[in-house]
């Protein structure tokens, strides 16, 4: 009996630690899913607001980004010496002919354009 009980015990131990293993994995998967639907969220966003003038890659070299004086966002220069709340404070408030978004998006969608806006560093 006291043999069959430690097996017993050992099975369900085991059990616990692979089912928290795929509890936490399962927990990862989810944090991933959502943080690539955020950053496709972003992309949505850029492109349908941001890209006319900035272009989708954000190096501003479209004719009407050159018109506008829109600024080039892969510039390490200039990603070096802006912060991030001055991003924001751009996109949400608006900047020279860069029309405000604050009316047009969420909190959370402005924070996710400037982590987007962030990856186009060169």
């Amino acid at each position: 009996m006291k043999q069959g009980f430690k097996h017993l015990i050992m099975s369900v131990a085991v059990l616990g630690i692979s089912g928290a293993v795929l509890i936490i994995g399962g927990a990862k998967s989810r944090n991933v899913s959502a943080s690539s639907a955020k950053a496709f969220e972003a992309s949505s966003v850029f492109n349908s607001k941001c890209a006319s003038c900035h272009g989708k890659d954000g190096r501003a070299r479209s004719l009407h980004g050159k018109h506008e004086h829109a600024r080039d966002l892969t510039s390490a220069e200039w990603q070096d010496s802006v912060s991030d709340e001055r991003i924001y404070n751009s996109i949400s408030n608006g900047k020279g002919k860069m029309p405000a978004f604050k009316k047009k998006l969420s909190d959370s969608q402005i924070d996710e354009l400037v982590n987007y806006v962030r990856r186009f560093r060169k």
